[in-house]
């Protein structure tokens, strides 16, 4: 049992606690994603919420293989 926390295991609050272990790594801001954190698989590799949305809309497209059409009036 914890001394400070009074747990088995310590509770995650408690300065004793193991650091968290990442599941995956971003391929973009190479941090760790944790349990339960959202992230998008791409071809570059797993991107984490927060790097997915700092992307321009052009950017998130290119990412995910999308591409604006241009409008033809057809004749």
């Amino acid at each position: 049992m914890c001394s400070v926390c009074l747990s088995t295991p310590c509770h995650s609050r408690c300065p004793n606690a193991p650091e968290p272990v990442p599941v995956l790594e971003c391929a973009m801001c190479h941090e760790g994603i944790f349990d339960g954190e959202e992230y998008l698989e791409t071809e570059k590799g797993p991107m984490c919420r927060d790097c997915v949305e700092e992307l321009s809309v052009t950017d998130f497209m290119e990412l995910v293989g999308a591409e604006f059409s241009a409008a033809r009036k057809e004749e």
